[in-house]
């Protein structure tokens, strides 16, 4: 790494680290993700709400406190438009995205922050999640194949430890540090310069897969996902969906054919998109009636006892 490319990273690391939360209508969770994030970092930090048009006054209460900006998108635009608007709003040259249903451990945001250091083409770095009942949800997972991909549909809601499922989520041994295909959005640290090289966001997702869309398009770049075990925060999740289930259902399936469509472009895949559109509205249709294909494969692992130690990676740089 040259002189120039060390002082630029030193002095990024300096900067405040901007935080964006896209709310709608977040209650008390909101309060609870400012209160913990207190606590989840040392070094500066200033939070910009993406408020996609909550009516429960939540947002307005936090925008009362120190450090705390509130950005009205307009409307109920999306998760992935609302960080857009967001992100030039936010400063430092690392910016968390996050839901406001999240919940911090001590010193966790620090922990993302120091990973920066091991991962110096890092485009993304993702914390260990734990869902409500202390399971280690698979927020690190390989890019989706087409035989794991309708290998976990059909099977992950009933058989959730399935070898599609397990190998798409990557839930086999003990979660270790390191890149991955994708991470979850729920709580993500990005470099700007990252996001600003592939534009971020596609606001063609409302929600759902535009994560994993990001994910892709920065590691085609030549940057990685980089999965952080020891950063851990707690996600209650459900939060935003469970007013509206079977919208939330065919927000899911209209974004998980228009990822894998394009993904599968051009007219030799003509009978595969043909296949996928109709077995997504059939599993569509199904989901809405059977609450758990709806909520997906449960997660099948356990976090460790003790964190595993942080990882020094080779300090290489891939070709431009």
């Amino acid at each position: 790494m040259s002189e120039r490319e060390g002082s630029q990273r030193e002095r990024g690391l300096r900067d405040p680290v901007g935080v964006v939360v896209v709310t709608y209508s977040p209650g008390d969770t909101l309060d609870r993700f400012l209160d913990t994030l207190e606590k989840a970092t040392t070094r500066r930090y200033a939070v910009v709400l993406a408020d996609n048009g909550s009516t429960d006054g939540a947002p307005e209460r936090a925008a009362l406190r120190t450090g705390v900006t509130l950005l009205r998108t307009g409307g109920n635009v999306g998760y992935g438009r609302a960080v857009n608007l967001a992100i030039p709003e936010a400063p430092g040259g690392w910016v968390l995205v996050a839901n406001p249903d999240v919940g911090w451990e001590p010193a966790s945001l620090d922990g993302l922050l120091d990973a920066v250091e091991r991962w110096p083409r890092a485009g993304t770095l993702g914390p260990a999640i734990l869902s409500p009942d202390g399971s280690l949800y698979p927020s690190a997972r390989s890019l989706p194949s087409l035989g794991r991909g309708i290998g976990h549909a059909v099977f992950g809601w009933w058989w959730p430890s399935n070898p599609w499922t397990a190998a798409y989520r990557r839930e086999r041994g003990a979660p270790t540090e390191g890149p991955v295909g994708w991470l979850s959005g729920s709580c993500l640290l990005v470099r700007r310069e990252a996001f600003h090289a592939v534009s971020g966001f596609d606001p063609a997702y409302f929600m759902y897969f535009e994560d994993l869309d990001l994910c892709e398009r920065i590691g085609a770049a030549g940057w990685q996902n980089v999965y952080v075990p020891g950063a851990v925060v707690n996600h209650e999740g459900g939060h935003a969906t469970s007013r509206d289930p079977a919208a939330m259902v065919a927000a899911h399936h209209a974004s998980a054919y228009r990822y894998l469509s394009r993904r599968y472009a051009g007219w030799r895949w003509a009978p595969v998109r043909l296949a996928l559109r109709l077995g997504l509205a059939v599993r569509a249709r199904l989901a809405r009636r059977v609450p758990s294909m709806a909520a997906g494969a449960r997660s099948t692992r356990r976090p460790p006892a003790t964190p595993a130690p942080p990882v020094s990676p080779p300090q290489r740089r891939p070709a431009d």
